[in-house]
């Protein structure tokens, strides 16, 4: 099996023209005809992972996050960057990445925020594919919300706007950087919007309309053993791995 044809798998998941126009997934580094030994699943591509791979015997990793995200001046194994890059090219590893396609999946990291949070009556949130918005099994009040929010993501802490009265039940969710769909959200009727990366002035909230931020890392980790479970069902000539770890870059204290 080549590099073209592990990503043919990953693209009937994940369609790459439902990439954002501004994002970079797909293969970064290597040849689509290159022979396949092993493939290596993780979240982001660091060195760790790389080193992993060689490690392991694996010819290929695939990423949520792609490892060149905007352009690179200079490659030198100093930088974090330069050294997952040289690290890859030296070894002969191909990188791929399914990102923004795989937000944008029919069970992609959406979906599987929906499915933590038991949501039914599923509806996307933007035209344009990202997020999705759904009803609780029952209605909650702000602190109980809170609560189960934070024990299905398995959250140490969140950050919320400030608590809301009356009853949640309709929530929208966005995984990583959902800043941008804020007022999309509140439009839509939900009383909760969840995703990562808000900014500080995002937090002065509508009335009757809470903000959670559970983190970038936290609302996207499942997408690692998904994609691990679209390789493992259809490959069975060489083994699909999955990391093993997976570490937040940010640290709670």
């Amino acid at each position: 099996m080549k590099v073209c044809d592990v990503a043919r798998i990953i693209e009937e998941f994940a369609p790459l023209e439902s990439a954002a126009g501004w994002d970079n997934t797909g293969l970064c580094i290597g040849r689509p005809d290159a022979e396949v030994t092993r493939v290596l699943v993780g979240f982001d591509c660091t060195p760790q992972l790389i080193a992993e791979a060689v490690e392991r015997g694996a010819s290929m990793v695939v990423t949520h996050h792609p490892l060149i995200f905007h352009g690179l001046k200079r490659i030198s194994p100093d930088t974090f960057l330069g050294e997952a890059v040289t690290m890859a090219i030296k070894n002969d590893i191909a990188v791929y990445s399914a990102h923004t396609n795989a937000d944008k999946a029919g069970e992609g990291v959406n979906y599987l925020m929906a499915e933590r949070l038991g949501l039914t009556r599923r509806e996307l949130l933007s035209e344009d594919g990202f997020g999705l918005t759904g009803f609780l099994e029952r209605p909650m009040e702000c602190g109980e919300f809170i609560s189960f929010v934070k024990e299905r993501f398995s959250l140490k802490a969140l950050r919320t706007s400030r608590p809301i009265e009356g009853p949640i039940e309709k929530v929208a969710l966005c995984s990583g950087s959902g800043g941008s769909l804020v007022e999309t959200a509140l439009a839509s009727g939900a009383q909760a919007y969840i995703c990562g990366d808000l900014s500080y002035h995002q937090f002065f909230a509508e009335k009757g309309f809470i903000l959670l931020d559970i983190g970038h890392f936290e609302s996207e980790i499942d997408i690692v053993d998904k994609l691990f479970s679209v390789l493992s069902e259809k490959i069975n000539t060489f083994a699909v791995l999955r990391t093993r770890e997976d570490k937040n870059p940010i640290y709670y204290f």
